[in-house]
């Protein structure tokens, strides 16, 4: 079976600005995202993408469309079910207001039992991701072959509960699991299981510096913004 490639959107503007953006409309790149995505053809140079299937939303489209001007006849397919957890009434709002909401602790210790207001719970979430990947995968098996390499542009919380299905993890478990904006994960998926041979490659050292204020022990919902 195929070998899919994971790429989170780059930094959004969302993200330096600490809110949680869901399928928030109009939220891009910011400089450095943009420079992150015009860095991804090189990186990616040396692998054969058989496809490109990408999140609806904005910022995963311009993540992508440096990759698509250096390969013009690749094929692009969107597809809504590897697009933003929907959070609902916490879309858009700022991430240190949230940190106080009683579920937020549901989300950061028991993700299985959480569900938006008025969004979707993250094991619907987890599931259509999931379930896209595995149509994907057949897919691209059949019209490219079982050696195949794809690609997906997708966003934090959807790649690591990717990650946590191809690991065999309880969603609970997948807030340990940590992608940084444009980093890449690679999954190798056979027919009794998935490999995972990449988690978050940026290519930089520069997140696991020691900053004067220790990191949180808390999961950045979203995603966060990766090294400052």
């Amino acid at each position: 079976m195929p070998t899919l490639i994971l790429v989170r959107h780059g930094r959004s503007t969302a993200n330096t600005e600490g809110l949680l953006a869901g399928w928030t409309p109009g939220v891009a790149l910011d400089e450095r995202g943009a420079a992150q995505a015009a860095a991804l053809p090189g990186r990616l140079a040396e692998l054969p993408l058989a496809e490109i299937v990408t999140s609806p939303l904005q910022r995963c489209q311009e993540t992508i469309r440096p990759l698509l001007d250096a390969r013009p006849g690749l094929s692009r397919h969107t597809d809504e079910r590897i697009g933003e957890c929907h959070y609902g009434d916490w879309s858009g709002r700022k991430l240190a207001e949230l940190k106080d909401e009683p579920l937020m602790e549901v989300v950061q210790a028991h993700p299985s039992a959480a569900a938006f207001p008025g969004g979707e719970s993250m094991r619907a979430m987890q599931t259509r991701a999931a379930e896209a990947v595995r149509e994907w995968n057949a897919r691209v098996e059949r019209d490219h072959g079982a050696d195949a390499v794809y690609l997906m542009c997708s966003h934090g919380d959807i790649i690591k509960s990717l990650i946590a299905d191809a690991l065999g993890l309880h969603l609970d478990l997948f807030q340990r699991i940590s992608v940084e904006p444009c980093s890449i994960t690679a999954i190798r998926y056979t027919r009794l299981r998935p490999f995972l041979v990449r988690l978050g490659d940026t290519g930089d050292f520069t997140s696991l510096v020691p900053r004067e204020e220790p990191p949180a022990g808390e999961a950045e919902v979203g995603g966060g913004a990766g090294a400052p």
